[in-house]
């Protein structure tokens, strides 16, 4: 049953459109992983913030006492200004307090958010890793990893946001302290101005993650243009086939459909914000004519009026920020869920119990009844299989593209379990083995290995990178298959940076990079070695070079090879010919070609095309 494609713009689901509150569950496991980071920088950022939540009330106070007692020593004859001067010197301290602490808070928030985020990266990178290779090809977990990955910033501001919010309900406790002393009534006004705005608020942020959600897919596409419309490794073929139209207009129609979108959406929420913050401000002058009647009638001072004015305001202005952080932190809280969503996959297929692995393999490989499908596809790319590779045996794999040679290695590797049938190793089915343990017996180059634009000394350890350091085994695998051509002609030899995405980075020829990656199977004394078409860049001498000294240096190794180049397949000990995922013949090159079927066939095909 094809699985259900990611979801889109086209079918935006109403559950997304409405607020939530319980994302904001994750946040106390999402201030854990802050207090991991560093448990001094975040004490120390909490204590600041406390710290400074309360210079703004104090700063009022003080300014009140001030005002007052100017206003007390112009009314008298002999003044004396030594309290005032006193409240000065208060004032100035606690401004000077505010301003280092808040220097201090920013320096923290810096430190603790870089700090998380490489923390949080690195998590993405290690889940990744922990993942099925099924669930790495499936469309739904790359949006998942997408909204995972592209929030890391964000989720650095989330942290910033929500301890701001601890600090703004100190700083408005206190505040709200001070108005209710004086004047209650004011409390009453200032919700009146508060209140709509937040419920604004409330409705777009949850619209924006609903849009943002939806357009997953949708942004990956974009990022795929942008990456093939300006992009080396695309440009020759972009530029001889005149594609940069396309690609731009491609991208122009689906980023002008996303912008439209949340054009709308910024319009209706301006519209609505300016009006309910005209209503504020209305509130906040009906606050201040009630102050101003208040003074005028002897009921409050000059001092306090400037207090109860300057409270308000700030009460005001704090609300505000609290209720719009509050709600950009709960629509981050959405995107965090994601975050945790993904951290949260479940690793299938894992047992809880593992049968160790034989440390000498003493009778090979048995695959019985093998059938496998991928997930979303009714047709099985392997019907059936059944066939032994006894161990010290080099067998080749042969058949024409589709007929699941490929797939059957991913098989052995784990990679993907069977629908139906079993793999064993000395007769133990291998879904017993633990897989990182099991895999660490093979040493594997495919056809599509990556080209990493690490330094040549990284891309041939990659085989065995616990052994980066260790000069005399690399040197040897690069000997063994011949990149040690590729390091005589390097500037810098075996620390060659290599790609050209960074400085002093040099290409290499499609040869040279196959040369390096065959490298990567010499890393480690494995006691299986796969290679699935390593060398289709090499000419036919150098092929035959390659899987020459590969058939000495392996001997006693069981080995799988696939390749379309029989003059290489003949090398085999014997050979497996697979048909439309079945097995067609297996034998020698001498009893395959004694027969006339598919094999032969191919070998002919082959061979006249020499001829």
């Amino acid at each position: 049953m094809a699985r259900r494609a990611p979801a889109s713009i086209k079918e935006q689901s109403k559950k997304g459109k409405t607020f939530s509150f319980s994302a904001l569950k994750t946040l106390p496991r999402f201030f854990k992983e802050i207090w991991r980071a560093s448990p001094k920088l975040f004490v120390t950022n909490f204590m600041a913030r406390l710290l400074t939540a309360i210079s703004p009330v104090a700063l009022l106070w003080v300014g009140k006492l001030i005002i007052d007692e100017v206003i007390l020593q112009i009314s008298l004859d002999q003044q004396d200004l030594t309290q005032l001067w006193t409240y000065v010197g208060i004032e100035l301290g606690i401004a000077i307090i505010a301003d280092l602490l808040n220097r201090l808070i920013n320096l923290t928030d810096g430190l603790i958010g870089d700090l998380y985020s490489n923390a949080s990266s690195e998590k993405i990178i290690r889940k990744t890793n922990e993942l099925t290779l099924e669930q790495l090809e499936d469309p739904d977990f790359y949006d998942k990893l997408e909204r995972a990955r592209q929030q890391t910033s964000g989720r650095v501001g989330l942290m910033s946001a929500s301890l701001s919010q601890i600090q703004s309900i100190i700083s408005i406790g206190s505040l709200i302290a001070g108005l209710i002393y004086f004047e209650p009534l004011l409390i009453i006004l200032l919700v009146l101005s508060i209140i709509p705005s937040f419920i604004n608020e409330a409705k777009y942020s949850s619209h924006r993650y609903s849009v943002a959600r939806s357009w997953t897919a949708e942004r990956r596409e974009l990022d795929y243009l942008r990456f093939i419309g300006a992009n080396n490794q695309t440009a020759k073929e972009v530029k001889l086939f005149g594609l940069t139209d396309y690609i731009a207009a491609r991208f122009r129609k689906l980023s002008g459909d996303y912008y439209e979108i949340n054009k709308k959406l910024s319009l209706k929420q301006s519209i609505y914000g300016s009006l309910f913050n005209v209503l504020g401000i209305l509130s906040y002058y009906g606050a201040y004519i009630f102050i101003i009647f208040k003074v005028i009638s002897g009921t409050l001072s000059i001092g306090e009026l400037t207090f109860l004015s300057g409270s308000f305001n700030r009460l005001r202005n704090n609300l505000q920020g609290f209720f719009s952080r509050f709600t950009a932190i709960s629509e981050s809280s959405l995107y965090l869920r994601d975050y945790f969503d993904f951290l949260d996959i479940e690793v299938t297929d894992e047992a809880t119990a593992y049968t160790p692995i034989p440390v000498e393999i003493k009778e090979g490989f048995e695959i019985r009844n093998v059938h496998f499908g991928y997930a979303g596809s009714d047709v099985e790319v392997l019907k059936g299989i059944s066939f032994k590779i006894k161990a010290g045996e080099k067998i080749a794999f042969v058949g024409q593209n589709g007929a699941g040679k490929t797939t059957l290695i991913k098989l052995i590797l784990r990679f993907y379990e069977p629908t139906k049938g079993t793999i064993l190793l000395d007769g133990i089915n291998i879904s017993k083995f633990n897989k990182q343990e099991y895999r660490k017996r093979f040493g594997v180059i495919f056809q599509d290995f990556f080209k990493y634009e690490f330094s040549l000394r990284e891309n041939i350890a990659v085989g065995n990178i616990d052994e980066l350091t260790n000069d005399p085994m690399i040197h040897d695998a690069a000997n063994r298959s011949l990149a040690n051509q590729v390091v005589k002609v390097m500037k810098d030899g075996i620390d060659q940076q290599l790609g050209r995405r960074f400085a002093k980075g040099q290409e290499l020829s499609g040869g040279q990079w196959q040369k390096v990656a065959l490298a990567r199977a010499y890393m480690k004394d494995a006691d299986v070695i796969v290679l699935d078409e390593p060398t289709s860049a090499l000419d036919a001498q150098a092929e035959y070079d390659v899987f020459e000294r590969f058939i000495g240096l392996t001997k006693g190794k069981t080995s799988i090879i696939i390749s379309h180049r029989f003059s290489t397949v003949r090398m085999a000990d014997r050979i497996l010919v697979l048909e439309d995922g079945t097995v067609a013949e297996i034998g020698t090159h001498e009893e395959l070609m004694s027969h006339p079927k598919l094999y032969k066939k191919l070998f002919n095909l082959q061979a006249a095309g020499y001829q």
